[in-house]
């Protein structure tokens, strides 16, 4: 069982925590949405299948180009590669597994090639499984029986065995519509680019129009990506990863908040000033001293 507080990933958004071992590609975490940063396990995406369950409380999950909330008794699957992001207004329990494709069969194999590869193209970001419907219950069944065996000693084959299973259901109620896989992978490509070039360029002052050129699309376009995508303006996007790079330096370094404020890219301290304190429910200063206080032994 593993409890952390902040997601650690690159520029591309890629999780860089390691689910498992090398041998054994699966790791069971029993997570509070409300004990990450503000609240929020932010935006990343891991070639890993993830499922995940409200067990107490109900999650704000983004995932992929939607939005929604997932009640407390239900669950989630998301798929390889998709980015998402969860959120909690108050303490949440939500136990979820991460696990490689390949733990389910090898990808030479017959298993991997017509059970998990079409799932793996598919257009389908997530499944939503909720008690009260009769094939996404057993679902459910299925996934806590999944964390259950995970207080038990030497479960690694009790595990894959249970997993085998819970996939066996989720196969069957993905759609994998063929039509939609390529444009809908290709637009979510084009997303995580633009995302990395204001990684790479927030410090200075950027547009709309070179965002949306760096993958060779239209400003209208680029709006458009980034709404259905992460539910931000790109330039709404750009202000809100300025000040976390703002709150990352405020809380790692003793520089004044004015530079901080030039060198995350804001032209003018009083705004930054301002915006933090609106992002963020406090001042600056107030996030300063707080980091201080949560680092102190």
């Amino acid at each position: 069982m593993n409890i952390s507080c902040k997601t650690q990933k690159d520029e591309r958004f890629l999780e860089q925590t390691r689910h498992g071992e090398a041998e054994f590609p699966f790791r069971f975490y029993k997570e509070d949405v409300w004990a990450f940063d503000f609240h929020c396990i932010d935006w990343h995406w891991h070639p890993e299948f993830e499922f995940i369950y409200a067990e107490r409380g109900e999650i704000s999950c983004f995932v992929g180009t939607e939005q929604f909330i997932l009640p407390e008794g239900c669950g989630l699957f998301v798929n390889s590669g998709v980015l998402h992001r969860y959120e909690a207004a108050r303490s949440v329990s939500m136990p979820n597994i991460v696990f490689s494709p390949e733990l389910l069969g090898a990808k030479s194999g017959r298993v991997y090639q017509n059970y998990i590869a079409p799932v793996l193209g598919s257009a389908a970001p997530y499944l939503l499984f909720r008690p009260s419907a009769d094939g996404q219950r057993e679902i459910l069944q299925h996934l806590l029986r999944i964390f259950r065996l995970q207080e038990t000693q030497d479960n690694e084959m009790k595990t894959v065995a249970a997993l085998l299973e819970l996939w066996q259901q989720v196969y069957l109620h993905i759609p994998l519509p063929s039509g939609q896989r390529s444009g809908d992978k290709g637009r979510r490509a084009q997303l995580q680019v633009m995302m990395q070039f204001i990684h790479a360029n927030y410090h200075r002052q950027i547009a709309l129009q070179e965002i949306a050129q760096s993958v060779h699309i239209s400003e209208s376009s680029a709006l458009q990506l980034f709404r259905r995508g992460i539910h931000l303006s790109p330039v709404a996007y750009l202000i809100q990863y300025r000040l976390k790079r703002a709150a990352d330096l405020l809380a790692s370094t003793n520089k004044t908040v004015a530079a901080i404020a030039y060198e995350s890219g804001f032209s003018d301290a009083g705004y930054f000033c301002r915006t933090f304190r609106k992002f963020y429910g406090q001042t600056a200063t107030e996030y300063r001293t707080s980091q201080a206080d949560r680092s102190a032994p």
